[in-house]
């Protein structure tokens, strides 16, 4: 899977605070190494996962030695199997020690998020239904977990409160209801920004299509009122089902016909992956 280079950027603020928490002033134990010593690193997956967070891995260690070398055999995007030797570093023993931690904590992050999502889009697959994330993520992470779920198949909705609308229950509470909440967020006159409305029932579903909204979510919705609100809807907005989804309920979702299926807890409620380091002297 190519990486995007508009990501570049962020892999470097993300690993500069990553090894600034880690590391602060010093690692005292890696000084206890002598300098200049070059070891070689292996990571080796402990469980079958997709892989994800290369970059920000390879980051951690270039920025503290430029001269270390990290050759790979798998990819952002790859299933990998338990035992399999996912690359080899060359770099000063002093490096290998002080970026390792921040470095495996990456890798397996994303590769956690990648996978779950992995997992989810093979559940509904052949239904026409797309995973998409939330702004579920986790402080200062959002376009890493957002990278890595693109990795596992799903896509991504919006990045932020900047791009993109979302009018929500208290937005129409607050504006007096679906149509006047459509006509505050078409005021903004923000033609480069999706709207999408939240709506909790069938009414209001039916109030939001005919004011011409194109996009829908459907919040907490039953089966039964998300297959009627396909029939209802006829094609005319993109539906995207949200609230509560499960991987064992998520395929009976995807077969009542929506478009989309928005998952929060691809990004907020992972397990990290368990990847070993180990260390070999040359």
């Amino acid at each position: 899977m190519n990486f995007p280079l508009q990501l570049t950027a962020e892999v470097d603020r993300n690993v500069v605070a990553a090894l600034a928490e880690d590391i602060g002033g010093g690692d005292l134990t890696a000084q206890l190494m002598p300098a200049g010593h070059i070891a070689r690193g292996t990571v080796v997956s402990r469980e079958n996962a997709v892989l994800c967070g290369i970059a920000w891995f390879d980051a951690c260690f270039v920025r503290l030695d430029p001269e270390a070398k990290i050759g790979w055999t798998a990819q952002d995007g790859d299933t990998i199997r338990e035992g399999q030797v996912l690359c080899e570093i060359l770099a000063e023993t002093r490096t290998l020690l002080s970026a390792e931690r921040s470095a495996l904590n990456f890798l397996q992050l994303l590769s956690a998020t990648a996978t779950k999502t992995r997992r989810y889009v093979d559940a509904i697959a052949g239904t026409g239904a797309t995973i998409v994330d939330t702004r579920k993520t986790l402080p200062g992470l959002r376009l890493a977990q957002k990278y890595a779920v693109s990795c596992g198949g799903g896509a991504n909705h919006r990045l932020g409160l900047y791009d993109g609308i979302l009018i929500k229950e208290n937005h129409i509470i607050a504006a007096g209801g679906v149509t006047a909440a459509l006509a505050q967020a078409r005021g903004l006159g923000r033609s480069d920004v999706f709207i999408q409305i939240e709506v909790e029932n069938l009414a209001q579903l039916t109030e939001a299509l005919d004011v011409g909204v194109k996009m829908i979510l459907l919040d907490n919705m039953d089966l039964a009122q998300m297959r009627e609100a396909v029939r209802i809807n006829s094609g005319r907005a993109l539906l995207e089902a949200s609230g509560g989804v499960r991987l064992e309920t998520v395929r009976a979702i995807a077969e009542t016909g929506v478009d989309r299926i928005s998952v929060g807890s691809l990004t907020k409620d992972i397990r990290a992956i368990d990847l070993s380091l180990r260390h070999v002297e040359r």
